[in-house]
């Protein structure tokens, strides 16, 4: 359905673990997948949302000096895309 979206997703996920993609950037790209978070229960959004906040907030601060953990925010996005594509699955017909 929003198999697109959902590589978008995956590849700045992955970009961002490896250092290449700030926070920031991962943050509004996420945020820009308009279409996919519309299909989605309100719920997803509204919690994937929380997260993206929490990891802008943590990139401002160092590892140390911040409560929240970048690698476990970028953790809770796996969980949440995983989740994410459970929910907006086509149905399979046979």
């Amino acid at each position: 359905m929003h198999d697109t979206a959902f590589a978008h997703l995956v590849r700045t996920l992955a970009d961002c673990r490896a250092g290449a993609l700030p926070a920031s950037a991962l943050a509004q790209a996420w945020r820009g997948e308009t279409a996919l978070l519309a299909a989605l229960p309100p719920r997803y959004g509204q919690v994937l949302e929380d997260i993206l906040v929490r990891l802008e907030s943590a990139g401002l601060f160092s590892e140390e000096s911040c409560s929240f953990s970048q690698r476990d925010l970028l953790d809770g996005l796996i969980d949440w895309l995983e989740k994410a594509q459970r929910a907006g699955a086509p149905a399979k017909t046979e």
